[in-house]
């Protein structure tokens, strides 16, 4: 457990440090407070310099808003530069404007209570976001002003839910867990002929969005597995809110459960990248880790005839990660045959918008459902 440590009222003064994004505590940590100024916050986050607030909590918040503006997270690139140059470009400046605006601190007391002035009370936030069994939240500890705005957001997310039309529905996502916002996977599943309706297997379930629309679509019995416990926890909630405790079980495990199904189900992370932090793992699939582990084991785990439904964007073809030949040749590695394909185009408005330093690739990406068999 990591510390901080900084003067205060010629005082030496320490606390726990919380990161969930496995950020390290800054080195140095000055008292800021309302006479602050953007740009001399900025200068002394540049430096590495925490800066832990003391004053109104608005008034942080609209420091941290005022520093954003003035940070630009678009890299400058050339023509000449590759899809995956600028996409390594994209993903260096986007950390280095999170590690500088990570730099404004917001100290917490006992039982998750910010002691600043007209701060919110979130609690609540905290212990869904936090073990709650951890100790750190039963004692005083610093984090960033930028993770408890992410915490607060997760709880309004998970207290309003997202409307899935596929299941008529609202899924609740937890913090850290990956919300169906882009429901094109989601509509792709809910649209495909159903092989059976005995058994399937939704692997890495996440919310637990893809096991619900298929037990709604009606099969009977629906084992969702995912390895991350805020995942399992959230994809469990879902499940009881949606009534469907009777015909999906949720388990905590890498890829596959026991046994074999007619059709087993996989949405794995699309990027081919590292994760930058935890919370990114359900966007990046380091070295196609998810995807080989998912692909390579499906043979194994299929009942004779059964179909294995791979959903997966080809935006990494686009960022040159990974090629469509190298995709085709985990499927042949595997003994798998592709008997089928369905293509859509996404709808999220990075799609339109031409100043993202990814549009090229994103407004040419196309996320499709691979039909796999075993050869």
């Amino acid at each position: 457990m990591l510390d901080v440590h900084w003067i205060e009222n010629n005082e030496n003064k320490s606390a726990h440090w919380r990161s969930e994004s496995g950020a390290l505590p800054p080195a140095r940590v000055v008292v800021a407070d309302d006479r602050m100024s953007a740009d001399a916050a900025i200068g002394l986050a540049r430096q590495g310099i925490g800066l832990l607030w003391r004053g109104d909590y608005h008034r942080a918040r609209a420091l941290l808003q005022a520093m954003g503006r003035r940070m630009k997270a678009t890299p400058k690139v050339s023509p000449a530069d590759s899809p995956a140059h600028v996409f390594h470009l994209h993903r260096q400046a986007r950390s280095r404007r999170a590690r500088t605006l990570g730099m404004l601190l917001v100290p917490f007391e006992r039982g998750f209570v910010m002691p600043l002035r007209r701060a919110p009370d979130v609690r609540q936030a905290c212990v869904e976001a936090y073990d709650t069994h951890d100790a750190v939240g039963e004692l005083p500890f610093v984090t960033s002003l930028r993770e408890v705005l992410g915490i607060v957001g997760a709880h309004e997310w998970r207290r309003k839910g997202v409307e899935v039309p596929a299941l008529g529905s609202r899924i609740h996502p937890h913090y850290g867990v990956f919300s169906p916002v882009r429901g094109e996977y989601v509509d792709l599943v809910a649209q495909v002929p159903l092989p059976s309706r005995s058994l399937a297997f939704d692997i890495g379930t996440g919310t637990g969005v893809l096991a619900a629309v298929l037990a709604r679509r009606g099969v009977r019995r629906v084992v969702a597995t995912d390895r991350d416990r805020r995942a399992v926890a959230c994809a469990r909630d879902n499940i009881g809110r949606l009534g469907l405790e009777g015909r999906v079980e949720v388990l905590q495990t890498d890829l596959f459960p026991p046994g074999r199904a007619a059709l087993i189900v996989c949405n794995p992370p699309w990027i081919p990248a590292k994760a930058a932090s935890p919370l990114d793992h359900a966007v990046f699939d380091p070295g196609n880790r998810m995807l080989r582990g998912f692909v390579g084991g499906l043979a194994g785990h299929l009942e004779p005839g059964g179909v294995g439904w791979l959903i997966i964007s080809d935006l990494a073809e686009h960022l040159s990660l990974r090629s469509r030949a190298e995709l085709l040749s985990i499927f042949d590695a595997a003994g798998l045959r592709v008997v089928g394909k369905l293509d859509v185009r996404p709808r999220h408005p990075r799609v339109f918008d031409e100043a993202d330093a990814l549009h090229a690739a994103r407004s040419a990406e196309t996320t499709s459902l691979w039909r796999l068999v075993h050869s």
